[in-house]
């Protein structure tokens, strides 16, 4: 083989290798660029699904959140709702349904120790409703001869509440009770004024005294005013000795007047199935605590009868 022959030959071998390296190599960068990407590839899909996983987590999150805060709020709603319900305030019913027969509240003994002229026939007030309201009144005069006449009048009323949406019986009797009080308290022209409290005549009793000069006479008033449950019971009871007569002690007549204010309460109790001192009788049981319709013809405050005045009661005498 000549020399140029081989020099070609090895010339074309040098290529050949170059040729495989080459090859080899960019295999070589296929192989590791295909790996990187792969690998790429791989890193990103946790990403992914680790962001898909956020943002399914989230949003179950907030529909959990959304469907409790809704629960919640009815949950307040109706315990709102039954706080309102259960606040609602319960009127007590009215424990006294029926009223004494005014003239027939009194014993004749007691009519006759404090009106004897008077007899046992009173003269009943006009009412629509003796149920809710009754009055009586009597009045006495005593010929003394030339030492002149000894006057008495005595008038009885009974008020009865009944419970409405608004307050109890028993409230509206103790607001009654506390202005007939002051009405005692403050009649125009009364001297020598005093009050004092009773006791053993209801729930609540006041005994208001005074002096009150007409042309008449002397007069010595005494208004007993008492409450026993949901009625108040007013007893106006005057004396005055005319024509010379000599004035009436205010202390009997003080002492006459709560005895018989005492008596009407015992009545008031009688009407409704109680004893005297408000237990119940045999004949009769007490009065149902079951809440009842108010009436319409109760009577209120501003609707009471009004209290005669002594120049009244001077007027009556004949």
């Amino acid at each position: 083989m000549s020399e140029g022959t081989m020099q070609r030959r090895a010339q074309r071998d040098d290529q050949h290798d170059h040729r495989d390296d080459r090859d080899r190599r960019g295999r070589r960068t296929q192989r590791v660029g295909g790996l990187n990407r792969a690998l790429a590839a791989a890193a990103v899909l946790p990403v992914m699904l680790v962001a898909v996983g956020c943002s399914s987590d989230s949003g179950s999150g907030s529909g959990s959140a959304d469907a409790n805060a809704t629960q919640n709020t009815g949950a307040d709603t109706a315990a709102g709702a039954g706080a309102t319900v259960s606040a609602q305030p319960t009127v007590q019913a009215a424990a006294y349904k029926a009223l004494p027969e005014a003239c027939k509240a009194l014993s004749k003994k007691t009519l006759t120790e404090l009106v004897p002229k008077a007899g046992a026939a009173g003269k009943e007030g006009a009412s629509k409703d003796t149920g809710a309201r009754a009055s009586c009144s009597w009045s006495s005069l005593q010929n003394n001869g030339v030492k002149g006449s000894q006057f008495r009048w005595l008038n009885v009323s009974l008020l009865r509440f009944e419970s409405d949406a608004a307050s109890s019986g028993d409230q509206q009797a103790q607001e009654y009770y506390a202005k007939q009080v002051k009405g005692a308290q403050a009649v125009s022209g009364a001297a020598n004024a005093k009050t004092q409290a009773l006791t053993g005549a209801g729930d609540q009793a006041t005994t208001v005294r005074y002096d009150l000069k007409k042309t008449e006479g002397a007069f010595k008033q005494q208004t007993v005013v008492a409450r026993v449950e949901n009625v108040v019971v007013t007893l106006d009871y005057n004396g005055a000795g005319l024509a010379g007569d000599k004035t009436p002690s205010p202390d009997a007549l003080t002492k006459s007047a709560e005895k018989a204010a005492k008596e009407v309460v015992a009545a008031v109790r009688s009407a409704n199935g109680e004893s005297a001192n408000g237990g119940a009788t045999g004949g009769g049981s007490a009065t149902s605590p079951s809440p009842s319709k108010p009436s319409t013809s109760s009577p209120s405050p501003s609707a009471s009868p009004s209290k005669p005045s002594a120049s009244a009661s001077a007027e009556n005498k004949s």
